[in-house]
């Protein structure tokens, strides 16, 4: 059986997106160009970048656009380059670009035990453009193909008088209901929720549906994480545009992995200091195990519902596994090493603003 040896979160910054919902985030940063994103290298060069030998072993490598990921015209090959190296991919779509959805089935063909889709379902952008009939049939088409997917909703104010509505339809296209994917705000800092509604009327909104996935992320939302992570080690933050690899969303100290494909990849855990206000995408990195103390649910199990066939066997196993099965956990000393380096280089940047201010006056 396989298992993860390493998870790589790969952004695609093309922002072209044929739908426009007012909780999107790029929309919300007021990033929504609609440009392509301009790749630097060939999509046999960014897999070659990924190759198992370079990269430890059979990664999970995940890919996401920053508007709709099909729509960049190199994306059936970026997959299919990438599962032919042997690894694990998710792709995070609108689910509403037919030909693109074909193609990738098509090409991948002999890897699609190794392929997972991510639907998002934008329901009332959908019923504008008339496009839930195109979405439906879309991951009925992944879903007979044999490979795997998730089928989830952001929970928004937008969606409350449609609550009914939504749960019935996806229980007769689907046969089952969505997960829950929580929507924040990135206006405001810390982190809130996109909502008017208060904490609790949100929580049980979401708690209706019965989704691992919803639990999961509202108790890990603005939760400070002090444990020692394996984020920059195990895991990894990769723009596929340009090349450059970093720990995590916050930590950005980084490399290119794509200029030299033979340099090494450095590894160097986040350890307990992370720069983030809370785990930004908890569900995939905390469920992945990049921080071994904490008990969670699997990748899989937040995702794929029970008795559910979203999943190929193949791909539950897979995400039902955990980084640190497959990879060594630090001893004390370099643990102490990096938590402690990380702690003096914030001690002395403290004390030297500190003089600064008093310099100044």
């Amino acid at each position: 059986m396989n298992k993860p040896k390493k998870f790589f979160e790969c952004l695609l910054p093309v922002t072209i997106c044929n739908l426009r919902c007012p909780y999107c985030y790029i929309i919300q940063e007021n990033r929504r160009k609609m440009n392509y994103a301009e790749l630097k290298f060939s999509p046999e060069h960014i897999a070659k970048a990924l190759r198992k030998e370079r990269v430890g072993g059979v990664s999970w490598i995940s890919i996401c656009g920053a508007g709709e990921t099909l729509a960049q015209k190199e994306i059936v090959d970026i997959v299919y380059y990438i599962l032919k190296e042997g690894h694990y991919v998710n792709i995070t779509t609108n689910g509403t670009l037919t030909n693109q959805i074909k193609q990738i089935l098509g090409k991948c063909n002999d890897y699609l035990v190794r392929l997972h889709f991510s639907f998002s379902f934008h329901y009332t952008e959908l019923v504008r453009l008339n496009l839930i009939d195109v979405f439906f049939s879309n991951l009925t088409l992944v879903k007979e193909s044999g490979a795997s997917f998730l089928y989830q909703i952001n929970l928004c104010d937008e969606y409350v008088p449609y609550i009914e509505e939504i749960k019935a339809l996806s229980l007769e296209r689907v046969g089952s209901l969505p997960q829950v994917a929580l929507t924040r705000n990135e206006s405001s800092r810390p982190f809130s929720i996109w909502t008017s509604m208060t904490d609790q009327e949100y929580y049980d909104l979401g708690h209706s549906f019965d989704s691992e996935l919803f639990e999961f992320t509202y108790k890990n939302f603005n939760v400070k994480r002090t444990e020692f992570c394996y984020a920059g080690d195990w895991s990894f933050v990769l723009n596929l545009q340009t090349g450059w690899l970093t720990q995590c969303y916050a930590n950005c100290e980084g490399q290119n992995i794509f200029d030299d494909l033979n340099s090494p990849i450095k590894l160097t855990a986040v350890g307990k200091r992370c720069n983030n206000l809370y785990c930004v995408n908890s569900s995939h990195f905390m469920s992945l195990g990049v921080i071994p103390e904490i008990q969670t649910p699997s990748y899989a199990a937040l995702r794929c519902r029970e008795n559910s066939d979203w999943y190929s066997k193949e791909m539950y196993e897979f995400l039902n596994s955990k980084l640190f099965e497959t990879n060594k956990q630090y001893g004390f000393i370099k643990r102490w090493k990096i938590s402690g380096n990380q702690e003096i280089y914030r001690s002395v940047r403290r004390k030297l603003y500190s003089l600064k201010k008093k310099i100044i006056g």
